[in-house]
């Protein structure tokens, strides 16, 4: 019998290892200045830079790390927030998803999963500890939302390894923004 329980203790004990790597994170706090990147980014298949602050002149932006392009939760949440790019807009938001694939893989995530709707950039390894996003050593991202005010302020952030939820929350901070 004790023979029979050795699977799932060891699997037991995996799901709290994994449990408390994804509970570690302590993503930057509201009320915080964003830091400032530039970085290599896609939109629509095509290469081009990106830079937070020239995106802070323009509105306030919805940064949003992802663990990995062309994974399932990566992508549907990549395609909800390609279909919520409309309201964004109304709001007078960007949007930039983040992770550390390397750029060819961007350009057809940009074009195949965000469907030319807002780019992805590189998380390159000083963006992810600069956000505090770091998944652990795997150079991967937690799946953490940033609303970032036009004057640099974050005044929303959410943190949960679920896809789903980043985007009403994230809508709904931009939309408070305008009120």
């Amino acid at each position: 019998m004790t023979r029979n329980l050795a699977p799932i203790i060891a699997a037991a004990a995996l799901a709290f290892a994994g449990l408390s790597a994804t509970t570690a994170s302590a993503e930057l706090p509201v009320g915080q200045k964003a830091p400032a990147f530039t970085t290599r980014a896609a939109m629509a298949g095509k290469e081009f830079g990106f830079s937070l602050s020239a995106a802070l002149a323009k509105g306030p932006v919805v940064l949003y790390f992802y663990p990995k392009a062309f994974t399932s939760g990566c992508t549907l949440e990549a395609n909800a927030f390609a279909e919520a790019m409309p309201q964004f807009k109304a709001a007078g938001a960007s949007v930039i998803g983040m992770s550390n694939d390397d750029i060819e893989t961007l350009k057809r995530f940009s074009k195949q999963e965000c469907r030319d709707a807002f780019p992805v950039g590189v998380a390159v390894p000083g963006v992810i500890s600069g956000y505090d996003v770091a998944m652990g050593t795997s150079g991967l991202t937690t799946r953490t939302s940033y609303v970032i005010a036009p004057s640099g302020k974050i005044v929303a952030v959410h943190s949960n390894s679920d896809y789903r939820g980043h985007v009403e929350k994230t809508l709904a901070a931009v939309r408070a923004l305008k009120k």
